[in-house]
Formats: structure tokens, sequence, C-alpha cells
């Protein structure tokens, strides 16, 4: 004799007051799957033929995913023919189980994607309730972090010097070198692109004042700041991010530490630090590469062109770069740590505010130094 749970699916029919009945038994299980789908077939036409049945399951002795998308199958299909079909059982694990792969078993129809005003109103929407958002998130995180500079500056031995420390070789040391070539391509270019068009009015000289200025008032710090906001800035929330995934933050919570100044004051006082600096090695660098095409398109000796730039270049011009970078710097890390902050449990969202890490802190670099230019301008500075 046949175990229940290997018997054969089976379906018997009978006429109840106008209703279909279909009564089910046996197992409709996967391994039951040809037999299964023939039945199916059967019982489609036998509903088709009817205004309204009924399947009644109490007898069936399996029933997994396969069976239950079998049957939910054929009760949709029916329905949208407009017959009626219910599905009754005395066992609740088969009204479970019908329930779950229903949920599964409709596929919602392709969004319509013709263009509409209203769309782009509701899109245009949202983006600004999300700016809001973010700055009023931004404006209680500041809170957050003047608080925690507070607690390091009146109690010193919370301070973690070794963290500042290898935070400043990171940032600084390690980047000094891409930094270096990327200003000194610049620089180049720049020169170059300098010289072309000023010898057109005879006026290639004055390639040292273009490329003098430019550098030292915007191109040196903007470059560095964009350069450490991809770098360090991603680097900063892939690193508190990757805490707050394996919940290493609330950690530190539990222990009695606070998350922002074991964090977050260390990396962007080491950005303050580290910037300024940054910003200084790329503007020489910078200079070297106008001087170097200078010297090489434009028939402009080395000697004359510093001579030149020291009678050009004042420390108006040295000290604007200087002033910006550790405002750049403050915002970069603000925005790398509020994002890693903000990362829940999933890899996804780690690469998600990652990215977003890295394009909200190259916009503010930008706002900040437009802001910057117009301030100084103003003040003729």
């Amino acid at each position: 004799m046949a175990s229940p749970d290997t018997a054969e699916p089976q379906a018997v029919f009978r006429d109840d007051d106008g209703t279909l009945a279909v009564v089910l038994a046996g197992s409709w299980s996967a391994d039951r799957a040809p037999r299964i789908e023939s039945l199916a077939k059967e019982i489609a036409e036998r509903v088709e033929k009817a205004s309204h049945a009924r399947f009644d399951l109490s007898a069936v002795v399996r029933l997994d995913t396969l069976g239950a998308y079998v049957l939910n199958r054929i009760k949709h299909q029916q329905e949208a023919a407009g017959s009626g079909v219910e599905i009754v059982s005395k066992r609740p694990e088969h009204g479970i189980l019908l329930a779950e792969v229903g949920v599964h078993d409709h596929y919602a129809s392709p969004a319509d994607n013709q263009f509409r005003v209203v769309d782009v109103l509701v899109n245009i929407g949202e983006a600004v309730v999300r700016f809001g958002r973010d700055i009023v998130g931004g404006a209680m995180f500041l809170g957050e972090v003047v608080v925690g500079s507070a607690g390091v500056v009146f109690g010193p031995r919370k301070f973690r010097g070794p963290s500042l420390v290898n935070q400043i070789e990171m940032i600084a040391f390690n980047g000094a070198p891409i930094i270096m070539l990327i200003s000194f391509l610049v620089g180049c270019i720049v020169a170059q692109q300098g010289i072309f068009q000023l010898q057109q009015f005879g006026a290639t000289v004055f390639v040292v004042n273009l490329t003098g200025i430019l550098i030292l008032r915007e191109l040196g710090v903007l470059l560095t700041s964009i350069m450490i906001a991809g770098r360090s800035g991603s680097a900063f929330t892939a690193e508190i991010g990757s805490m707050k995934m394996r919940e290493e933050i609330d950690a530190l919570r539990v222990m009695g530490l606070d998350p922002i100044e074991v964090l977050v004051v260390p990396r962007i006082l080491a950005l303050v630090i580290s910037l300024p600096i940054l910003t200084f090695i790329s503007s020489m660098a910078g200079l070297t590469g106008a001087a170097l095409v200078s010297w090489l398109y434009g028939n402009i000796g080395i000697d004359t062109f510093l001579a030149r730039l020291q009678s050009v270049i004042t420390w108006k011009h040295f000290a604007v770069g200087l002033i910006k970078a550790p405002f750049m710097a403050f915002v970069i890390g603000l925005i790398a740590s509020i994002e890693g902050l903000a990362v829940k449990g999933s890899a996804e969202s780690l690469g998600r505010q990652v990215t977003a890490s890295v394009v909200k802190a190259i916009f503010m670099v930008i706002v900040v130094d437009g802001l910057f230019a117009i301030f100084f301008a103003s003040i003729e500075f």
C-alpha cells in the first residue's frame, strides 16, 4: 500500500447545487508534476463550463509550492475569464501556503512610460523634500559634532591621538603623490591653452598672471578638495558604514563610548589639518607644470617666469586658497560621516551611501568655493 506522501494526486468532480465541487486528494507536490499538470488541464476545462467552482483541499495529504502555484494559476485564469473560483481547506497550512504563493503569482502591468508634466513636478517635489531633510539632518549632526569636539577639548583623555595621526598619514602622506600629479598636469594644460590664446594678441607673457592667480586662488584648493572628497571622503563613509553594518557602533555605545568622539572627530580634524597642506603642495605642483609649459611653448624662461610671478602674486592670492581649505575639509568630513552613519544592513545600502557621499561632497565643495569667491570679491581681497 502506498504511503500518503506518495499517493497520486486525484480530482473528483461533482455538482453541488449549481456549483462545481472539485475534491482534491493525494500528494500535490513537485515529484508528481506530470500528473498535476494533466489534472490541471482537466480541471480548467471543467471549470470553464461552470459559472462557479469550489476546490476542496481537505483530503490533500501533501501540498508544496508547485501544487499551490498550479491551483492559484487555475483560479486566476478562470476568474479572468469570468468564472468564480473558491479554494477551501480544513488545514490552515494550506491557506498560508496558497496566500504566500499568491503574492508572487501576480505581476503588475508595466508602468506607463509616457511623459507627463505631473510626474516631473512630483519628482521635483520629492527632491526638494529630500534636500530639506538633508539640510535639517546635517544641522543636527553638526550640533552633535560640536558637542563631541567640546567633550574632547574639556576631556583631553578622550582624544584619540593615534587615530588622528593615522588618518593624517592616510589623507596627506598617501594622497600627496596623486594630487601632485593631477595638479601638475592641470597646470600644464591651463598654461598651454593660455599661451595659445594670448599669443594671438602678443601677450604671451601674461600667461604667468593667468596661471599664478588661477592656481593659487581657485584650482589648487578646488582640485585638492575634489580629490580628497573622492578618495578620503568615500573611505570614511565605507569605514563607518561597515562598522554600522556589523553593529560595531552599537557596541561602542554599549561600552559607554561616543561614536562621534571616537570615529568622527578624529577624521574631521585630520581633514582640516591635511587639506591646507595638500592645497599648498597642489599649488606648487600646478605652478611647476605651468612654468615648464611656458618655457617649452611660450619661450618664457624659468627665471623670467619666477620673476614675473613674484611681481604679480601677493600674499593675498596665496592666502585665499589656504583660507578656503579648512572649510572645505570640514564639509567633506561632515558629509562623509553623515552618509556613513546612514548605512543600513545591506551591501547595497553601503554602495548607495558611498556614492551619495562623493556626489554631495563634490557638490558642496564647489558651492563653498563659489560662496568664498563672491565673499572675497565683495571685500576686494
